[in-house]
């Protein structure tokens, strides 16, 4: 099966086709043929050689979801039958013809989706999902508070919690990705950035009260932001860190107003934890994509050998939503 390789660490320019065997499911496995694999700030900093994959999955090979069909199965496997579309997370290796994933791993795609497209919901919405249901416990008539609203996982939360009845604010440091976030449903958009003073715009639409979550995809350059705008009991929970990783935190604040902090990431996490999180999307969150309450935003779509493309656009910051690389 083709691959997409990194060749050495670097820039877009290492990634490249490569050749591996197709991989054989086992008992409770099943092989997927890829149709879309999504593109990840993960995958991007793997290429540079500062995140390396689990153990388990292949060192050079990025790709952290897949969408396709069910293309083999294992003896004991009960819940898919081959030509099922699925879709999933995986550990790395999903820049593949083809991935095999445990069977209870794999989430049903509604018919209403293209298949190509649902590339674009695995690590955006159950990331988001997760964060905001699973471990935030939104409510309705909550304010939460997005950073890089345009981004995958932005794109997703800002649906994910407007679905639930939340308002909504939204920062990015480009005007077009906030007109476009609008245009998904987006309460208050507000300019984002190190030099912004984002955290007033934020107060100033909460009349001073303050976001109840806070989703936080930038990391070290809003923490000090992220502490002055957490309303009573707040929760802010740290999804990515573009920015950095250190910071400086007034634990007195946060003693205060009695807010919590929490760090996550699912890429890492043992199989029954993934397991748990995929039965729950499959139970709580599919069936918004088949009634259109929630679709996945994709930005553009590249051939598997242009994922060097795809790589600078998101480097470049220019992708709103997902990116996608497809196989022929």
């Amino acid at each position: 099966m083709r691959v997409v390789v990194v060749r050495e660490p670097g820039g877009p320019e290492v990634l490249e086709l490569g050749e591996r065997p197709v991989p054989g499911p086992g008992r409770s496995e099943i092989r997927v043929r890829v149709r879309a694999a999504g593109v990840n700030r993960a995958d991007l900093i793997q290429r540079q050689g500062h995140y390396p994959a689990p153990p388990g999955w292949p060192a050079d090979v990025p790709g952290l979801e897949f969408s396709g069909e069910v293309d083999a199965v294992g003896a004991d496997v009960r819940r898919w039958q081959v030509g099922d579309r699925v879709m999933g997370l995986v550990g790395g290796g999903g820049y593949a013809e083809f991935v095999v994933v445990h069977e209870d791993e794999a989430v049903r795609v509604p018919s209403a989706v293209p298949l190509v497209d649902a590339g674009a919901i695995p690590e955006a919405f159950f990331t988001a999902f997760d964060a905001l249901d699973l471990q935030c416990g939104i409510r309705v008539g909550e304010t939460v508070l997005i950073h890089a609203v345009g981004s995958g996982v932005g794109t997703a939360a800002l649906q994910i919690a407007r679905r639930a009845g939340l308002r909504t604010i939204g920062t990015s440091r480009t005007p077009e990705k906030l007109d476009r976030a609008r245009e998904l449903g987006l309460d208050v958009a507000i300019h984002g950035g190190a030099d912004a003073d984002w955290s007033e715009a934020v107060h100033s639409a909460t009349n001073g009260r303050g976001a109840d979550v806070v989703l936080d995809l930038v990391g070290a350059t809003y923490v000090e932001g992220n502490q002055h705008v957490l309303a009573e009991r707040g929760r802010w929970i740290v999804v990515g860190v573009p920015s950095g990783p250190r910071a400086s935190v007034d634990l007195r604040r946060l003693m205060s107003k009695r807010a919590s902090v929490t760090g996550t990431v699912l890429r890492a996490r043992p199989l029954h934890e993934k397991i748990a999180l995929a039965r729950a999307v499959e139970d709580r969150l599919v069936d918004s994509f088949a009634d259109g309450t929630l679709e996945p935003v994709v930005d553009d779509i590249f051939p598997a050998e242009e994922a060097g493309g795809a790589h600078a656009r998101m480097e470049a910051n220019a992708n709103f939503g997902k990116l996608l690389l497809t196989w022929d």
